[in-house]
Order: C-alpha cells, then structure tokens, then sequence
C-alpha cells in the first residue's frame, strides 16, 4: 500500500473543530488547524491540504499556498480574530453591575434604609455558624454582614413564617432595644409576644394555668431567650431565629442575620415581619411607617438629688 504524503491527509469536519476552538479563545489557531488536518481520526476522504484550507472558506492562491507554515498560521489568525471580534460577549463588570442592580431594585426596602438602621454591623466575635453570612471586618474589629442576604434572609423569614396561624406563634424577646417593636408587632399581628421575661415553662408544664400550645417561637436572641428556646426544642417545635454574628444558630428552622442588639435595626426586622405577615394572611392592618420603627427613643432622665453644699449638713 503506497505511503501516505504529508498533502495527502484525513479529515471529518474540520469547521466544526475551528469554530470550537475559536470560541474557545485559544490564540494558537495555525498550529491546531495543522494538527487537526494531520490527525483528524475518521477517514471519510482523502484532499491535499490546499483544498482542505479551501473547504475552511479561506481563499488562497497558488503563491499564498506555496507560502510556510509560519505564514499560514499568521493568516489563519487574523481569520479567527475576525470571527471573535463578531461574538458579542458582556463585559464582566458591567454583568455584575446590572446583578446588583437588579438585586437593590427587588429588595425588601432601599439599601439605603439598611444602612442607616445599622442592621449590617455585627459584633467583634464571629462564630462558624454566622462566619458564612459576614462580608469584610472594620478597622475597629466590628464584623459586617452581607447586606445582600440580610435581604434574602428576611424575605425566606417572611415565607417561612407565613406558613403558621397567628395564634401558634409566640416571641420572645428580653432585650430592651426590641421592646417597643416587638409589642407593636404583636399588636399588628396578633402573635402572642413575652418581653422583659419569659414565663418558664409556659411551654412544656400542662400544670401552670398559663400553658399553651404552639408551633412556632420567634426567638430574638438564642442566649438572652434561651428559655423559650429549650423550651420549644423540648417540644419539638419549630424556631425561627435573629442571629447576630455572635450567636449560635443550633435549634433554628429559619434565621434572620442582623444586628440584634439596636432599636432602629430590631426595628426593621419587626417592621419587615409584620408587613410580610400581614400581606401574606390578608390582614388589614393600619402599619406605621418605617420612620416609626426605627425612631430613637427619648430617654426619660430621673434628676438625681442635688448634693449637699459642704457644711451644709452642719448648718453652715
């Protein structure tokens, strides 16, 4: 059988294997070309490489042919540049830029109102449960949470929540700075709520004249509220939780991350909760505006006794 000559070649397809790779973006097209017209594996008909080129839509006449590889693949080049230059491809940071964008317009309220309740700022510790939710850390050592998926936690929150009857509902919330919103939320929702102190046992003892049954504790912080907590994981209910980034989410069936620890960033978790409760179980309720929420209190100041002139006490 007569010996194959280096024109003589094998191919199947060559313009299929060239579109791939300059999709591919590989810059050496001349060399992958040549390697594709000498080792193509299928033998379907066998066209020096002249004509081969030709079936790839390249013109060449007979001096370019005569030309060496080096030029060859030079001209193959600026052909796959041409091809490339046609492909549209978004820029990479214009991409993320129409994601964030589009992520802010679908958020629960503007970015902005995030940002000044102070919601995103954590605390100096981090435990390996919020470790996934903190964005960068400050100067100061303060962790950050995401404000993204604040966001995104709050809006899985308001589902999960929207899934259970007001009366099988009960929160707890012993911090001060939640008080106020807490017992407004209750008021809009009617979801029983305990601040300041949590009944023991309210949950768990069918003896006390208090107990009752329910499905769902909303614990605002899993150490301060740790009662209620037990006390529902006894009964094996279930717990929606708000996490700073100093708490341990174990027990909870859905978490809030955020900034536990503030009026104005409790206050829009509540304010959020409400609105979403509400909308979901068709509640008509006359809801404050954010304002209210997150309003500072003013701290009612006892006027401490004026101390005693010296000697007054001797009448002098």
């Amino acid at each position: 059988m007569p010996k194959e000559t280096k024109k003589d070649i094998v191919i199947e397809n060559p313009l299929q294997k060239i579109a791939e790779i300059v999709e591919e973006g590989i810059e050496d097209v001349g060399e992958i070309v040549e390697e594709v017209l000498d080792k193509a594996e299928a033998p379907k008909e066998k066209i020096s490489k002249k004509e081969a080129v030709k079936k790839l839509g390249i013109e060449l006449t007979d001096e370019e042919a005569g030309k060496d590889l080096e030029s060859k693949k030079k001209e193959l080049l600026k052909k796959a540049k041409k091809l490339a230059e046609k492909i549209e491809k978004p820029e990479t940071k214009e991409l993320k830029e129409q994601i964030k964008i589009k992520k802010r317009e679908d958020m629960l309220i503007p970015l902005e109102e995030y940002v000044k309740s102070g919601i995103y700022l954590g605390t100096k510790v981090v435990t390996p449960d919020m470790k996934p939710f903190v964005y960068r850390r400050r100067a100061d050592g303060l962790a950050i949470f995401n404000t993204d998926l604040i966001d995104e936690k709050l809006k899985q929150a308001i589902e999960f929540l929207s899934k259970f009857d007001a009366k099988d509902i009960v929160l707890a919330c012993k911090r001060q700075a939640g008080w106020k919103t807490a017992e407004m939320f209750s008021k809009l929702t009617g979801i029983r709520v305990f601040t300041k102190k949590y009944p023991a046992g309210v949950l768990t003892n069918t003896n006390l004249e208090n107990f009752f049954e329910n499905e769902l504790t909303i614990v605002c912080d899993s150490w301060l509220d740790r009662n209620a907590l037990n006390d529902t994981l006894t009964i094996k209910k279930k717990v929606l939780m708000i996490c700073d980034t100093n708490n341990f989410a174990k027990g909870a069936d859905c978490v809030v991350i955020g900034n536990n620890k503030s009026p104005k960033s409790m206050g829009v978790i509540f304010y959020l909760l409400a609105r979403g409760y509400c909308k979901a179980k068709g509640i008509e309720a006359d809801i404050p505006d954010l304002e209210w929420w997150t309003e500072e209190e003013e701290e009612k100041v006892t006027p401490k006794p004026e101390r005693l002139r010296a000697g007054a006490r001797y009448g002098v």
